[in-house]
Order: C-alpha cells, then structure tokens, then sequence
C-alpha cells in the first residue's frame, strides 16, 4: 500500500481546489433554492386553490343554485352537468336556442369531440342539450363574450380568455 505525499503544499492545493469547488457550488445554491422554493409555493397555491374551489366553492355555489333559483347568482351562473356526471357552476348567456358558456378551466376539453349531450339547471329548470366548443371562429367569440363577460378588459392577451362553449338547446327525447 502506497503511502500519500506528506508535503503540505500537495493537500494544500488539493484541499483549496475542493474548497473553491464548494464556494462555486454554494454561490449558485441560493439562487437555485429560491427558485425551487418560488415554484414549489407556486404549486402549492395552484393546488390548494383547484381543491378550494372543487371541494369548497362550487358545491357552495351549487346548492344556492338549487334553494334560490330566482336568486341574483342564479341569473349569472348555471349548473352543468357533464358526460362523465361531474356538476360544475358555468357563467352563461342564454339566447333563445342558444346558451353560451365561458369556460375557464380544464373541463372546455371533454367538448372537443362535438355534439356532446349536457344537461342544464338554468334558474330552477332542468334544460338539455348539445355542447360545442368554439375554436375557430375568433371574431363570433368576441361578439359573444361581449355579452357574457362585458366587464373583461380588452387588454387581456387571447390565451388567457376562456374558451367558448355553445350548448343547442333539445327537448328531453332528443
């Protein structure tokens, strides 16, 4: 077995060298910790306000729409019922056969397909219909969301509006 140098001027050089690897290394953490630490609170905030707002707020929402049909939220905001029997509160425009809804999260997507079949509770009443999704036609969902959302500030960029869901109205057999 080979003994190492004792010079002290070898594991001098050969300890500062690790030193000055650990100075680079620590000089970069905070940066990184912070960042890491900015995007997991980040996700933290993102999760807990999607569990607030499906556990807490729309079943809240939900149930002033059934007890108070004819109350000033129920004049806004329907219950949709999805395929997959999920029941979400929606901002809606009803225009005779028509009812137009902003969809704001994730949920827009269960309508690519086309001609999905919903069920509606519009103030008290149990309405049926045939859900689209509106992507192509910039100029017809600006003149709908015109009336759905007229408070919306024009400065907001594209991507951030909602998605624009059409819903034709059927009777029940259809």
């Amino acid at each position: 077995m080979q003994e190492l140098p004792s010079e002290p001027c070898l594991m001098t050089a050969l300890l500062m060298a690790i030193d000055i690897n650990r100075m680079r290394i620590n000089l970069m953490r905070p940066w990184v910790k912070y960042t890491l630490v900015l995007l997991a609170s980040l996700l933290v905030l993102i999760g807990v306000y999607y569990v607030y707002t499906v556990q807490v707020v729309n079943p809240r929402v939900a149930a002033e729409l059934v007890e108070a049909p004819d109350g000033p939220r129920a004049a806004r905001v329907m219950l949709l019922t999805m395929p997959d029997e999920r029941v979400i509160p929606v901002n809606y425009l009803r225009e005779g056969p028509l009812v137009f809804a902003g969809a704001d999260g994730p949920w827009w997507r269960d309508f690519l397909a086309g001609d999905v079949p919903v069920q509606l509770l519009i103030r008290g009443e149990t309405l049926y219909g045939i859900a689209n999704v509106v992507e192509d036609d910039p100029a017809y969902k600006a003149d709908v969301f015109d009336r759905l959302r007229p408070d919306v500030p024009d400065w907001l960029p594209d991507w951030a509006n909602a998605k624009l869901v059409v819903i034709t109205l059927q009777p029940r057999d259809a």
